[in-house]
Formats: C-alpha cells, structure tokens, sequence
C-alpha cells in the first residue's frame, strides 16, 4: 500500500530534474595503437560525427604517480562535426624497457561544448586505448608471440590446475579461452592480457589433467581482430597452441 506514494514522489522528481544527456560523438581509427621504435612517432585518427568538441589528448599507466616519456601533440584541440584530427604520439627517446615490449594508455577526452539550456547534464566521455610501445631490434614478431605461449595443466590435492607462461618479448591478449574434453567444457577466464615472462595459473572446476583436454582460445593481432589458436593439452610436458586452421 505504500507503492503509490513512492511512485508518485519518483515520476515527480523525474519531472523536476530532467535532463538531457549529452552522446559521445568521436570514434578513434583503431582499438589499438602499436608505436614502433623505428620511429619517432606513432599517429592515430580521431573523427567527430557529432556537434563541435575540444578533444584532450595524454599518455599514461595504470600507475597515478608514475610518469611517461610520451607526449600527445596536440594536447587540446577543437574538432568540428564532421571533421577529424590526427593526433601524434611522441617518444621523448629514453625511459622504455629496451629488451621487450611495454604497454601504456593512450586517453581521449571529448569535452562538449557548454550547454545552451538549464537542466542540461553533460559528459566528459573518454576513451582509453592501449599504447604498445616496440623498442627496435626485438627478435621474432607480435604475430608469433600466440604460437610463444607455453600452456600445461597440473594436479593439486585433486585439482586441476591450467599454468600458462610467456616466455617471449611481446604482450599476448586473449579471449574466447575453452578447455574442452567430450561434453565437459569449461571457460578458466573471459578475457586477459598476458605480459612477456609473465606466468599465471587458473582452476579448473571439472575436467581432470588425465582427460587431455582440447585447448581452444582467440589472440587479438595489432589490428583488433581475432586469431584461432588450439592445443592438446598435457599434464606430462608444457604445449605450445597451433593455428586453427578450421577457423574461417
């Protein structure tokens, strides 16, 4: 019985405080952004398809206090609707691990106009992409680093235990993980970025190491798209996954 006055408060309140939210209009030309030390600098796109913004630009970690030798030019720019803006990445030249490759943040902050009504709520929406920064010289490629991965499963106290290692010079990130043997399918994670010499280790709730389960996952390449890669899995000996060469 006390539903309707509730009600009745709420709309009211909706009535009183409406607003209008102001919709993200920029897109980036890609989900990623690969900066090859061959080069000084690395550029990305950054297209408006709504009204008139200033778009700020900078670089950085997942660590507020750590500082970055990149710089963004230009920093703070006004992009019309329609338009779009090159923004260029700056290496300042040293301050990167030389041996193997690093990962920081690329953000992009759209920062509308003012509003021209009352009641007008609007956001700083921002996007923030991967900077993956290659110093020059690293032996083999990005493109192998997948078929790098080493994968073994392991028994402890009765369970199962999927160990994955990198042992190579470049980020792997993966998605659409499946270890699967006859009907017992199992998804140790959902997605996951794994760093040159990184180790992790994941339960497996249901399949046994003595199964040798079929290892099935997708790598993201430089250009966001998927690649299909598969493995028997072993508890005897760590295993390296193939190319799927069924995947279309």
């Amino acid at each position: 019985m006390f539903i309707r006055p509730f009600l009745s408060l709420y709309v009211g309140l909706l009535s009183l405080f409406a607003v209008n939210q102001a919709m993200a209009g920029i897109s980036l030309s890609s989900t990623r952004l690969i900066f090859d030390g061959k080069h000084k600098e690395a550029g990305i796109t950054v297209r408006n398809s709504g009204a008139d913004v200033l778009i700020q630009s900078w670089v950085d970690t997942d660590n507020d206090e750590a500082s970055v030798p990149f710089a963004v030019t230009p920093p703070l720019v006004r992009v019309s609707d329609g338009e779009q803006q090159i923004l260029r990445v700056i290496y300042e030249g040293t301050g990167m691990p030389k041996d193997r490759e690093s990962v920081v943040w690329l953000n992009v902050q759209e920062i509308p106009q003012s509003a021209k009504t009352a009641n007008t709520l609007q956001l700083a929406v921002r996007q923030r992409i991967k900077l993956f920064f290659r110093p020059a010289g690293l032996k083999n490629n990005a493109y192998q680093a997948p078929a790098e991965l080493t994968w073994r499963l392991n028994e402890r106290a009765g369970k199962t235990k999927l160990e994955l290692k990198n042992p190579g010079l470049y980020h792997v990130s993966i998605a659409d993980i499946n270890v699967q043997s006859g009907n017992i399918s199992e998804h140790p994670f959902d997605s996951m970025m794994i760093a040159p010499g990184e180790q992790k280790e994941f339960a497996l709730k249901h399949l046994q190491a003595a199964s040798s389960p079929r290892l099935s996952f997708s790598s993201i390449n430089d250009y966001g798209a998927r690649d299909r890669y598969v493995a028997q899995l072993s508890s005897s000996a760590e295993v390296r996954a193939s190319p799927d060469k069924e995947s279309p």
